[in-house]
């Protein structure tokens, strides 16, 4: 490091520290005053102090919610709905709050710590801090910071501990499955052995343990495979603009969200999971065909996944945005990425995905014309984030072109030599 940057390290990390703080100050502003109608009229945290406080009680008797249609995480969710409890003196909606503010504040802190490191920059910790308060208060009403937060130390451990690496995906894959994509662009070789290996040994003890502590931890599965169309999701956009053409359907509050009924919803969801099979293949022969690997080629391939799956996917809830803004930072803390326009184009559909839930929510549910291009505009943006995502992951594991005549290999414009300490392990 040169003593010109290590004079700026300093610097930045007050400034980020201090956007941090104000940020996330703002958005409590925000859940303090969720009783607003523009703020969703309290229906952003009623989610913690009713479903999340219920299944708390039902948890701590030694038991998964067993026969809840609203029930549909892996057991390792359970864990992190009690960790809540363990804070004394609060309550418990409190306390959930303070435990997403703390992982937050871990993912800012490894975003940063990240880009300090010789190759990285600080554009990925910057994105997090800025970008996430587009979704205003729900990111401190839901869980998925702190699933987020185990994809993304996942990640940043890959190059220099990679059995922690493996471990903190298991973690987060028994929490909301995701995190488990983000093994899929790891090194071949020593490392792809090490990580998954460390994986599946994290993910049996875990389960296992989860097991003998709780009853019914598999109960999930079959909420999971009844849920329909809902109204946010791509296949959901389609059938709302089928309504203002006569068909006859109607959304309906159903297995936690609002998803559409009647004729056609069920091939609609067949398609989204067809499409899902797909985008499943397509990271397979990616795999296969991949010839090249840089320190961001892991990075870009998680978001890669994920953005597929999100956009295929028969729900696509607000919530999930924060699954793809902490993937992209992660991607951003590396100067190798291939993926920074699509990090734009994920920061233009969290803006969106907050005007139209909770802003304009009930234009949405009513597929007005407002709520129906609301919704093109918010999954067209990460339609496109995934083809461009993908296209960009695609070439950049094609092997290098000969070089030409005069210009040492590795110095053509676009390649980047994979660092000695990654190198090894392949």
């Amino acid at each position: 490091m040169s003593p010109f940057r290590k004079h700026r390290t300093p610097g930045r990390v007050r400034a980020l520290a201090a956007a941090w703080l104000a940020t996330r100050a703002l958005m409590l502003w925000l859940l303090a005053h969720d009783r607003l109608a523009p703020l969703g009229g309290g229906g952003v945290s009623r989610e913690v102090g009713h479903l999340y406080f219920h299944w708390y009680g039902v948890l701590s008797e030694g038991a998964f919610p067993a026969g809840d249609r609203l029930w549909q995480y892996p057991p390792g969710a359970g864990p992190v709905l009690l960790a809540p409890g363990l804070l004394p003196g609060l309550t418990y909606f409190t306390a959930f709050v303070v435990c997403a503010l703390a992982a937050d504040a871990v993912i800012a802190a490894a975003l940063t710590r990240a880009g300090l490191r010789p190759g990285g920059g600080p554009r990925g910790a910057w994105l997090w801090v800025l970008g996430l308060p587009l979704l205003l208060h729900i990111p401190l009403a839901r869980y998925d910071v702190q699933v987020t937060a185990f994809a993304v130390v996942s990640l940043l451990a890959l190059s220099r501990r990679p059995r922690v690496c493996g471990a903190f995906a298991a973690m987060g894959a028994l929490v909301k499955v995701w995190p488990a994509l983000a093994l899929i662009g790891t090194p071949r070789g020593r490392s792809t052995r090490e990580v998954w290996a460390s994986a599946a040994v994290t993910a049996a003890a875990l389960l296992a343990v989860l097991a003998a502590l709780f009853s019914g931890p598999f109960d999930f599965l079959r909420q999971q495979s009844g849920r329909g169309v809902q109204i946010e999701s791509l296949g959901g956009t389609v059938l709302g603009f089928a309504r203002h053409a006569g068909w006859p359907g109607a959304a309906r509050y159903q297995y936690g969200a609002m998803e559409f009924v009647g004729p056609y919803t069920g091939a609609v969801a067949a398609c989204s999971l067809a499409l899902t099979v797909a985008a499943f293949g397509l990271m397979l022969l990616w795999r296969v065909r991949a010839r090249r690997w840089t320190t961001a080629t892991p990075y870009d391939a998680a978001l890669t996944a994920v953005l597929l799956f999100t956009v295929t996917s028969r729900v696509i809830s607000p919530q999930y945005m924060v699954w793809l803004l902490g993937l992209a930072a992660v991607c951003l803390t590396s100067r190798h990425t291939t993926q920074r326009p699509v990090a734009a184009l994920i920061l233009a559909a969290t803006a969106v995905s907050s005007a139209a839930y909770p802003g304009l929510y009930g234009e949405v549910v009513h597929s007005t014309w407002t709520g129906c291009l609301l919704m093109l505009v918010r999954n067209g943006l990460l339609a496109t984030a995934a083809g461009v995502s993908f296209v960009r992951l695609w070439r950049s594991g094609l092997p290098a072109a000969a070089p030409r005549r005069g210009v040492p290999a590795g110095r053509e414009r676009g390649t980047h030599r994979i660092p000695t300490g990654l190198r090894t392990r392949q």
